[in-house]
């Protein structure tokens, strides 16, 4: 009769548990606000920006179209962080900062 250690485990399983002994679930969970942009701040505010990328300290850097978006989003950060934060789970983004559109 096998033991549960010869009972062949699920690959998916396996690489979630690899994630959490490393501590990466987190990270990766954070890192979904890229993709989920448009869906976590609108159609307006995705239309005029770009997310770039996610620092170990929870900055999220954003690119923007033009210095009066800038303006607009940094007096609205507390809510977009509020947004953002719906799906980063443990690791939240912390705060946001803005570059200019190339």
């Amino acid at each position: 009769m096998p033991n549960d250690r010869d009972s062949p485990e699920r690959l998916a399983d396996l690489l979630s548990q690899f994630l959490k002994r490393r501590g990466l679930d987190a990270r990766i969970r954070q890192s979904a606000v890229l993709d989920d942009w448009p869906l976590l701040v609108g159609p307006e505010i995705a239309a005029v920006t770009r997310p770039l990328s996610i620092a170990e300290d929870g900055t999220l850097f954003v690119a923007v179209r033009s210095h009066a978006w800038m303006s607009e989003l940094t007096m609205m950060e507390r809510e977009l962080l509020a947004s953002v934060n719906r799906i980063t789970g443990d690791k939240p983004i912390l705060k946001l900062r803005y570059t200019l559109m190339r």
